[in-house]
């Protein structure tokens, strides 16, 4: 288990459809180590403060076997994530796991649900539902212990129960409750 990669963007507006959006999902590799504080990594920014970032949301990771699975290129960064790793697929992560990177520990709070951005950025409509589908969602990151990280570091893996709530079914909670909504009215 590795880090592939830091991945940091600032904001970027896009038209859509006659709309202008402002994101910061298009991040970049950058190279050597970057500090890591309370928010996230340095030099990232969030666009929408509803839905990323903040201290349960600081840092959003995403595995190389994960991006496998939509084909067989992709590049860092691809789905707006700040840690592209190696070794640690989302569908076995689970809520409250650890993962010691350099001299940084992070623990596992959420998956990431996808949004229209993540669809315009990849140039494909109906890619939301892909990502839904394929149920490789990738997860967001509390950061514990402040410092520092940068690709080509370890990762140490911190399980933090045997049968805790898994990525998959955390997003899966996620859109039965906001379907029951939509029923309720």
């Amino acid at each position: 288990m590795r880090l592939l990669s830091v991945n940091i963007g600032g904001l970027r507006a896009i038209d859509h459809e006659g709309v202008r959006i402002v994101t910061g999902i298009y991040k970049l590799p950058i190279e050597g180590r970057r500090p890591v504080g309370r928010l996230g990594v340095d030099g990232d920014v969030q666009a929408d403060s509803d839905h990323h970032g903040g201290p349960d949301r600081a840092v959003y990771a995403y595995s190389v076997e994960d991006y496998r699975w939509f084909g067989p290129t992709f590049t860092p960064g691809q789905f707006g994530e700040n840690l592209t790793i190696e070794g640690v697929e989302s569908a076995a992560v689970c809520v409250g796991d650890r993962l010691q990177i350099g001299g940084v520990l992070l623990e596992v709070t959420a998956p990431r649900i996808p949004c229209r951005k993540l669809a315009i950025k990849m140039g494909e409509v109906a890619f939301v539902q892909r990502f839904w589908a394929a149920r490789r969602f990738g997860f967001y990151l509390r950061v514990v212990e402040t410092g520092e990280l940068g690709a080509g570091d370890a990762i140490r893996y911190i399980r933090s129960q045997p049968r805790g709530l898994t990525i998959p079914a955390a997003a899966q909670a996620y859109l039965d409750a906001n379907v029951a909504r939509e029923k309720l009215g």
